[in-house]
């Protein structure tokens, strides 16, 4: 028995119980007419001009319903007359290279034979001008030779900086369609200049180019599509700051606001910028966001496999465990950081050989005398908050707040013989 053994083996886990939390809940019920009601709505047909060459930008978030909704976008854009193709707009990701980024999308479920067009992926920019605080504007040498521009992305709030535009359509056009040169211009003073970077950027590319049109997307915190915009390009500048608040009314959140011990059993590019959502954990790599519950310790599980190696985010939690530690490809992982200038998020937390072993350390080093009565809570995802694990410890907690339900006697927690959980 190695020294670790010894001082972790006699660790007690807690009994948990299963829990729902209540969000608000208004999913949009058919994602199809709901989009093509909005193209109809907005006349986007007429914007398209017979045999025009159209680049899709579709950047590396899970959003639910993605390739269904690039797949009606190739469509519409078909009907209209377009000849419509796919760019990855996701700045560094996928290792900054053209094939990395091409996989991400296909394994996203972007397929070239589902969505109905071929996917162009290029590292290659333009610079077209200067935003007025003296910054270059790169865009993809592909979609800037395109006849016209549209792009998808979800808004949501930043893990990282809080402004006007945060994740969401100003950011994809200046950093997602920037590629890694354009997201490295916008990041190279800080995360401290992003809020003021991104309209500034954005704006030259929506003067300068064609874009025709974006498609925002809101999420639930069911991970739900719960609402779909088609903005015009002289309407996403204006439209999407009422947007992003929106969204930061409705994300995913833990109603329990202090807890010892968080163990996520899979962090992921799909999920989030960082892996996770830092708003929904309270853990930030930059003194520029801040918010969220009051949390001693955090483990991640694992790597999800579409994030395709890229570990970013282990390094703003505690532990880890050693299937996800090799799952670490630091070609696909290190560019991103390199990228934002922010190297935390990419260090290597303390690597357990188990999931067992990595949930005791997370108690065995909560700073609580009583760590047989630690407070616990499990999640898959932070993008799935509305079922959760709690230990017994939490119930009176949860049986004294009317969004949360406790649906299971408690149960021991379930390991196989390497110390996985089943």
């Amino acid at each position: 028995m190695s020294a670790i053994d010894q001082l972790l083996d006699n660790i007690p886990i807690p009994k948990m119980v299963r829990v729902k939390q209540t969000f608000e809940r208004n999913p949009v019920e058919n994602i199809e007419a709901e989009l093509v009601k909005k193209f109809k709505a907005k006349q986007i047909a007429s914007l398209i001009k017979p045999g025009q060459r159209v680049a899709i930008g579709v950047g590396s978030r899970g959003i639910t319903d993605l390739p269904l909704m690039v797949k009606i976008m190739v469509r519409e854009i078909k009907q209209a007359g377009g000849i419509p193709f796919i760019v990855p707009a996701m700045g560094s990701h996928g290792g900054a290279t053209a094939q990395g980024q091409k996989d991400m999308l296909i394994r996203m479920g972007i397929k070239e034979d589902y969505v109905d067009a071929p996917i162009e992926s290029t590292m290659e920019t333009v610079q077209i001008g200067t935003a007025e605080n003296g910054l270059p504007v790169y865009i993809d040498k592909y979609a800037y030779e395109a006849d016209a521009i549209v792009v998808i992305n979800r808004i949501k709030p930043h893990p990282a900086f809080r402004g006007t535009y945060e994740s969401g359509l100003m950011k994809m056009i200046t950093i997602g369609l920037g590629k890694q040169k354009g997201a490295d211009t916008c990041h190279f003073e800080g995360f401290g200049k992003m809020a003021e970077n991104i309209p500034a950027i954005a704006k030259v590319i929506l003067e300068k180019t064609n874009l025709i049109y974006a498609v925002g997307v809101l999420e639930n915190a069911y991970h739900e599509v719960c609402r779909i915009e088609v903005l015009k390009n002289q309407e996403i500048a204006v439209e999407e700051p009422a947007l992003q608040e929106e969204a930061k009314r409705i994300i995913p959140r833990f109603h329990l606001q202090e807890f010892e011990v968080l163990i996520i059993d899979e962090i992921g590019k799909n999920i989030s910028g960082t892996g996770f959502d830092n708003n929904a954990v309270g853990r930030y790599h930059t003194p520029y966001a801040s918010g969220g519950p009051k949390i001693a310790k955090i483990a991640a599980l694992d790597i999800t496999e579409k994030s395709n190696g890229n570990a970013n985010g282990l390094g703003i939690l505690d532990f880890t465990t050693r299937r996800a530690f090799e799952k670490f490809d630091m070609e696909m992982t290190y560019p991103n950081a390199l990228t934002s200038t922010v190297p935390m998020s990419v260090k290597i937390p303390m690597v357990l050989k188990s999931d067992k072993q990595a949930i005791q350390a997370a108690i065995k080093t909560c700073n609580i005398l009583d760590i047989e009565n630690a407070r616990m809570i499990r999640v898959k995802n932070t993008l799935c908050l509305d079922e959760i694990e709690v230990s017994e410890s939490l119930i009176e907690e949860v049986r004294k707040n009317k969004y949360m339900e406790i649906v299971s006697e408690p149960y021991e927690l379930e390991f196989d013989e390497k110390g996985n959980l089943f």
